[in-house]
């Protein structure tokens, strides 16, 4: 599966049918689901079909014991060493952008900025 080429819609769409087979393995009913992380029937019915809120899909993977696959969403970043003594030690809050008239569509990165 290529999420590049997937709309959000459908990513959402194909996580909630994920989910759905990881309940039906446990063999756990949609009822179950749902009363265990104080969602309706037909809450939990919206959130395998896509249209869940972030906080419950881990509230539900949390029911099925597969936190395991929020892990990569959420690992800790680290700045380069370099960056991190611009910094002094300090927190970077702000980020500066990026010029959209530049970005190179093929890398998705953007191109150096010349100062001559």
């Amino acid at each position: 599966m290529n999420l590049d080429t997937m709309t959000n819609s459908s990513i959402a769409t194909e996580v909630g049918h994920r989910i759905e087979q990881m309940r039906l393995e446990q063999n756990l009913t949609q009822q179950q689901v749902a009363d265990e992380i104080g969602l309706s029937r037909v809450s939990y019915r919206k959130l395998a079909g896509g249209m869940g809120k972030f906080e419950n899909i881990i509230a539900v993977l949390r029911v099925l014991g597969r936190l395991d696959l929020i892990e990569p969403l959420i690992t800790e970043t680290t700045f380069s060493p370099i960056e991190q003594l611009k910094l002094k030690g300090k927190q970077r809050q702000r980020a500066t952008g990026v010029d959209v008239e530049k970005v190179d569509t093929n890398t998705k990165k953007p191109e150096p900025r010349l100062d001559w």
